[in-house]
């Protein structure tokens, strides 16, 4: 009897992993067709020449070799680092300070403006490339350069020149970037215990120690979290300045990113092989970038514990 009922829950057990299986298996099939599948055949294409319709013909690291010793390739790399930098830095400090005052109890309309500051990231990228547009036409009477000339400064061509484009599309970036990284940010606020806070108030600690000896400390987890997808999402950037520029955004080098210039080469110039070549290298890049942006923020905190003890 006793084994009759050790097979019966064996088979309800399996019965039950097996039901576990099935309820899970519609995302792993998603998963390995839509992106286990495109990733592997891009690291085979990455060692092929093919033009997508012709055969393919195995050239080695020549792809490689041709995307690595291309000027332009370099200049893309150049621009996406700068336009990382410009538009990306200057959010997750801004993020920062945002989310401390939008988590104040004196506060009014709270909830109106984290709705407002989160209003950039949900809005279509069509709407944003019009209004950027008005904001920075090469024309003098342009809202941006009426700005600039406030304070002096000549009218700039931002459609046009080297530097008026990369601080156009940068500010794009960080006008639709910057309410996604405070609401993270303001979580991370939330999550910490305002017992902290009354004591520190004791103590005779006023706002700005409180951010900088509470707030920062325990927010550095959702910091981490947030230089990590920043810093993937800058090397990755492709919707802002392909917006700005319109039609003639992949034959302008002032803002060419490296996906821009990897979408360049499959789609006009199809050359699928060079163009995989270019994703893997990029690949390689973001690796590079983030594991230092995780080694430079987790190393902080276990230096300082190691000089306590």
């Amino acid at each position: 009897m006793k084994k009759g009922k050790q097979k019966k829950q064996l088979s309800e057990e399996k019965k039950d992993m097996i039901s576990g299986y099935l309820y899970i298996a519609p995302f792993f099939i998603i998963f390995a067709i839509v992106g286990l599948y495109p990733a592997l055949f891009s690291i085979f294409l990455a060692f092929q020449k093919w033009n997508g319709l012709a055969p393919m013909e195995f050239v080695g690291l020549d792809n490689f070799v041709v995307v690595l010793t291309d000027p332009l390739f370099w200049k893309s790399i150049y621009n996406t680092i700068i336009i990382g930098l410009m538009g990306t830095a200057p959010q997750l400090v801004v993020g920062i300070i945002l989310a401390y005052l939008l988590n104040l109890s004196f506060l009014k309309f709270r909830n109106f403006f984290r709705v407002t500051i989160f209003m950039p990231y949900i809005t279509s990228m069509v709407a944003v490339a019009l209004i950027f547009s008005v904001l920075f036409s090469n024309s003098e009477s342009s809202i941006a350069n009426y700005v600039i000339g406030l304070f002096g400064f000549e009218p700039v061509s931002w459609q046009a020149s080297e530097w008026g484009t990369k601080i156009a599309v940068s500010i794009m970036v960080f006008w639709r970037w910057v309410g996604y990284n405070t609401i993270i940010y303001l979580a991370g606020i939330q999550s910490i215990s305002n017992d902290l806070y009354e004591a520190a108030t004791i103590d005779g600690a006023n706002k700005f120690q409180q951010l900088i000896h509470i707030t920062m400390p325990l927010l550095k987890p959702f910091i981490v979290l947030n230089v990590f997808f920043s810093t993937v999402g800058a090397l990755q950037l492709f919707a802002e300045p392909t917006v700005f520029l319109g039609a003639n955004a992949f034959s302008r080098e002032e803002a060419l990113t490296v996906v821009m210039y990897l979408y360049r080469d499959a789609f006009s110039l199809q050359s699928f092989g060079t163009a995989s070549a270019t994703a893997l290298i990029l690949l390689f890049i973001i690796i590079i970038f983030s594991a230092i942006n995780t080694y430079l923020t987790s190393g902080v905190g276990k230096k300082r514990k190691e000089a306590k003890l």
